[in-house]
C-alpha cells in the first residue's frame, strides 16, 4: 500500500476571523527555520513510528502542504522541503501533489517554483467571489486576483485547481452565494470544497458569534438555517454543472477527485508533518488491541520548536472499524458492509440497530449491502457519525480539512 504525505505550513499573511487553526503571521527568517526543523522530522519520523510498532510503507504516491499558506514560503524553502521528501521516500512520477494557496500570493515567481518542484495540483482559498464578503472575514484578495491567478497557473502547466468556498460568511444572500457558485463553475475548474461556517469559541468570528456582539461583522452572519440552504443550492448547482459530489464537502469532474484527501476517508496511511499535523498508519503486528496507529505533533509553534514531540496512541480493531463508518459514510459512495464484514467480521452487526433507526430517520438509505447518507443526513451528519462511537475511551481522529 502507498502513503500519503501531509506538511502543516502555518503561515499566513493575515489570520482570517474564521480561522481556529494553529497559524499566523510570522517573517521570512521564521519560515526558514520551521522549514529545517520540518526537514528534521523527515528523516527521523519514520524510525519513531516504526518504535510504535507502525508498518510505514515507503512508495508515496499523494503529498499535501497545507495551512496556512504554504504558497508563501520563499521558492528556495520550497525546493529544501521538497528536495528532503524526495530524499527520504520513493515518490512515483505521477504522484499527486497538492499546494494550498491564498489568492494574491500566486506570484510568477511561486508559479515557477511550484512547477520546477513537481506541483501539478493546487487548492485555492477563495471562500467567496465577493469582494466584500472576502474582505469581511480578513481575506486580502479581489475576485480580479483570484481569475488572473488561475489563467496563469493554468498558463504554467497546472491546471488540476481546486477552488474553497464558504457557506455563511457575513453579508451572504442568496443572491450572492449564487453568484459565487456561478464564478466557480464558469472558471471551469475541476474541483470545488463547500464548507458551512463553523462558529467555532477559538475563533474570533466565532466568539463574537456567541457573545452576540457586532465585531468582525458577526450580526450579518446568515442564521443556520439559510447557511444548510445555502449549502443544498451548492449541491444542485455543481452537480448539475458536471461538478459532482463525491464527498460531504468536495465536489470534481469525473477523474479529478482528491486523491490524497481520499485516503483520510477510506483510511489508508498518511503521514503528517509540522504544526498539529496527525498521522495514521497501520500496525506492523496487528491483533484486536491493536489495529493501526495514530501519531500527533504539538499544536503549539512555539512547542514545535522545542523538541520532537510526537504523541502516539493506538487504535484498537473496534476503534478502526468505528471510524470505517464515520470515514466512509462521509464519502457519496457510503460504505460496502461486505467489505467491513471480511474485515471485521460478525462485529459489524452490533451496528445493524444504529443502522436500521437512522434510514427510519431518513438519515441513512440501505440498499443491499451498501449504506449511504441521505441528502438530510450529510447536513446532519456529525450526529449520524456520533451514533457510531461506542467505545468510551475514544476520540474522533482529527484530519485536515481540505480540497
Amino acid at each position: 500500500m502507498s502513503l500519503g504525505l501531509y506538511v502543516s505550513v502555518p503561515f499566513c499573511r493575515s489570520k482570517c476571523t474564521y480561522c481556529n487553526f494553529a497559524s499566523g503571521v510570522f517573517s521570512a527568517e521564521q519560515m526558514g527555520r520551521y522549514v529545517e526543523r520540518i526537514a528534521e522530522d523527515v528523516r527521523s519520523l519514520r524510525g519513531y513510528a516504526a518504535e510504535q510498532g507502525a508498518g510505514i510503507p515507503q512508495i508515496v504516491d499523494t503529498i499535501y502542504l497545507g495551512g496556512g499558506t504554504p504558497s508563501l514560503l520563499p521558492a528556495e524553502e520550497l525546493k529544501k522541503l521538497f528536495f528532503t521528501v524526495r530524499q527520504e521516500f520513493k515518490v512515483l512520477p505521477k504522484a499527486e501533489v497538492t499546494v494550498e494557496c491564498a489568492p494574491g500570493t500566486v506570484t510568477d515567481p511561486v508559479i515557477q517554483a511550484l512547477v520546477t518542484r513537481g506541483v501539478n495540483r493546487v487548492s485555492l482559498g477563495v471562500q467567496s467571489f465577493v469582494d466584500k464578503e472576502a474582505a469581511s472575514v480578513a481575506r486580502l484578495h479581489t475576485q480580479e486576483k483570484t481569475l488572473d491567478d488561475i489563467a496563469r497557473l493554468r498558463k504554467a502547466g497546472i491546471s488540476n485547481i481546486n477552488v474553497d468556498l464558504i457557506a455563511g460568511l457575513p453579508h451572504q444572500t442568496r443572491a450572492s452565494w449564487e453568484y459565487s457558485l456561478d464564478q466557480a463553475i464558469a472558471t471551469g475548474v475541476p474541483h470545488v470544497s463547500v464548507y458551512m461556517l463553523e462558529v467555532d469559541e477559538d475563533s474570533r468570528l466565532g466568539r463574537e458569534l456567541i457573545a452576540g456582539g457586532t465585531r468582525y461583522h458577526a450580526h450579518f452572519v446568515p442564521d443556520d438555517d439559510l447557511t444548510a440552504e445555502f449549502y443544498e443550492t451548492a449541491c444542485d448547482r455543481l452537480n448539475a454543472a458536471g461538478i459532482e459530489q463525491y464527498e460531504i464537502s468536495n465536489f470534481a469532474r469525473a477523474g479529478f477527485e482528491s486523491k490524497h484527501n481520499l485516503k483520510y476517508w477510506t483510511r489508508q496511511p498518511y503521514l503528517g508533518f509540522g504544526v498539529d499535523a496527525h498521522s495514521m498508519l497501520r500496525a506492523a503486528q496487528q491483533s484486536a488491541d491493536v489495529e493501526s496507529v495514530r501519531l500527533a505533533t504539538t499544536d503549539s509553534y512555539d512547542g514545535f520548536f522545542v523538541a520532537a514531540d510526537w504523541k502516539a496512541s493506538m487504535v484498537s480493531k473496534e476503534q478502526a472499524l468505528e471510524e470505517s463508518f464515520f470515514l466512509g459514510l462521509r464519502l457519496n459512495r457510503g460504505v460496502d458492509l461486505a467489505r467491513l464484514r471480511e474485515e471485521f467480521g460478525s462485529e459489524i452487526h452490533k451496528y445493524d440497530t444504529t443502522i436500521a433507526e437512522l434510514e427510519a430517520d431518513g438519515l441513512l438509505r440501505q440498499n443491499g449491502n451498501n449504506i449511504r447518507l441521505t441528502a438530510r443526513g450529510r447536513l446532519l451528519s456529525n450526529d449520524v457519525f456520533e451514533r457510531f462511537i461506542v467505545v468510551d475511551r475514544y476520540a474522533k481522529p482529527t484530519i485536515p480539512e481540505a480540497g
